[in-house]
């Protein structure tokens, strides 16, 4: 790549570092609402449980039986398509307007998703409907994930990449010291430092521990949504939920892309 590119790929990184830092500390001083932690010490330890099996058997419904579906709602093609084309651009033009356009790009995209599981969240609250929601819940976030990926021009249907999707929905969630270890294995799959591709028990591992980040950090929310009427506070939340999780996808898709174009500038 020329100077021009180069220079563009470094101050698309530059911001992309400065993004990091403030999701880091975010999640380094967490801010619990007092009412939230009262609602969660009122939250029978069995609802609890169910609420982390009921995150377990979404995740595995969608991630097994569900991807089909999902890709229904939306042209993969044209996903496709589309990303070529601004791939192209940024290859060919080699500046940062080109980078911003393609983030931009990705980012736009999920304004419908935002939109979807608004209406979906507040109107299953307000009937007082709160576990069954998850299922559809998680599938508008993997429906987010599917075609930001897409964008940017990677799959989804592999173990590793579906290793990828559950450690980044994990670290999006977690709070306090261990966002910092979760969010250097994500990094570290950006890197490519993945040997091998993930066992279907490391799968599984991850995917009870994504479940289980889920439900501790829902908790009071989805408690409160399957009590009707005051339910549609909790089914409120889900947009916030969708929102702070693709911000970090998106985030992590993009830093993974300009990886990729860091090796093609290697002499």
């Amino acid at each position: 790549m020329d100077r021009t590119a180069r220079i563009a790929w470094q101050k698309e990184w530059a911001s992309v570092e400065k993004q990091e830092a403030r999701l880091e500390k975010r999640a380094s001083a967490p801010r619990e609402a007092s009412w939230k932690t009262k609602v969660e010490e009122k939250v029978p330890e069995k609802v609890a449980r169910s609420l982390e099996g009921a995150f377990c058997k979404a995740f595995a419904l969608v991630f097994e039986k569900g991807t089909g579906v999902i890709e229904k709602s939306y042209r993969r093609e044209e996903l496709e398509k589309d990303h070529a084309v601004r791939d192209y651009a940024v290859r060919l033009k080699g500046d940062r307007r080109s980078l911003r356009q393609l983030r931009g790009e990705a980012q736009g995209g999920n304004a419908r998703n935002l939109l979807l599981t608004t209406a979906e969240g507040m109107g299953l609250g307000l009937l007082g409907i709160g576990l069954p929601d998850i299922v559809l819940f998680v599938g508008m976030l993997l429906k987010g994930v599917y075609e930001t990926a897409l964008r940017y021009g990677f799959s989804y249907e592999s173990p590793a990449e579906r290793m990828l999707i559950l450690r980044m929905m994990d670290a999006s969630l977690t709070r306090g010291p261990a966002w910092g270890e979760k969010n250097r294995a994500v990094d570290g799959f950006l890197r490519q430092e993945l040997a091998a591709a993930p066992t279907r028990e490391e799968l599984d591992r991850q995917l009870r521990q994504t479940a289980q980040t889920f439900a501790l950090d829902m908790l009071a929310l989805k408690f409160i949504q399957g009590l009707p009427l005051v339910g549609v506070l909790g089914g409120a939340a889900n947009p916030v939920y969708y929102h702070r999780v693709m911000r970090y996808v998106q985030l992590k898709y993009h830093k993974r892309y300009l990886y990729g174009k860091r090796k093609e500038m290697a002499p």
